[in-house]
């Protein structure tokens, strides 16, 4: 939801840590991989209650995600470097879930309850994303995006948001889990409904 917003803010900054990567000989997919790695230390950290430097593994993670796309743009974008970045952020947002659900017995309810959520999130987002490249459906607010980005109400500005709640407050897990499972059941419904409408509108009669 917030994502439309605050991507024109960061974009400069991003656009400039991408400049320094490219001169350094950096590639996207170096930066990718990078990200993702440092971002699973995160799992044990959490599993260990070092909140505090999970927290630092997570952020990190999000700016090479935010910088790889970036890096990308300033030569030509490829399509394996796509599936790489949106695959690898799929396996670590669950990863960092799964940490805080193995971390505390009292948690692992929430957490499987979450990480299902995202199962509806991640599906109808790929799956949307198929259907629009094989009609032709390009995506207003994200052209530039490797795949379609399909809006909703959790996108990842929000899941920054709860990973970072996650790490603050700990002993809260079980309620910020739940009611953003809430909010991810919403998402996915709404995509699900959004995605059906757009495509039976596009099929031939």
């Amino acid at each position: 939801m917030l994502d439309r917003y605050l991507h024109p803010l960061l974009k400069p900054a991003l656009k400039g840590a991408a400049k320094l990567c490219r001169a350094r000989g950096l590639s996207a997919d170096q930066v990718t991989v990078s990200g993702f790695v440092i971002g699973m230390l995160a799992v044990p950290l959490i599993v260990m209650n070092f909140y505090a430097l999970a927290l630092v593994c997570i952020l990190v993670n999000r700016l090479a995600d935010g910088i790889d796309g970036e890096l990308a743009r300033l030569g030509k974008p490829s399509d394996a470097g796509g599936f790489l970045d949106i695959t690898l952020d799929f396996i670590f947002y669950q990863a960092i879930v799964f940490a805080f659900g193995f971390a505390d017995p009292a948690n692992t309810t929430w957490a499987l309850l979450l990480m299902l959520s995202f199962v509806g999130t991640g599906i109808s987002f790929l799956a949307f994303a198929v259907m629009a490249e094989k009609h032709k459906i390009l995506s207003v607010d994200y052209p530039n995006k490797s795949l379609h980005y399909l809006n909703g109400l959790a996108e990842g500005t929000e899941t920054i948001a709860m990973f970072v709640a996650f790490c603050l407050w700990p002993q809260y897990f079980p309620w910020i889990a739940g009611v953003f499972a809430a909010v991810c059941f919403v998402t996915a419904g709404s995509r699900i409904r959004f995605a059906y409408m757009t495509l039976h509108g596009s099929e031939p009669v």
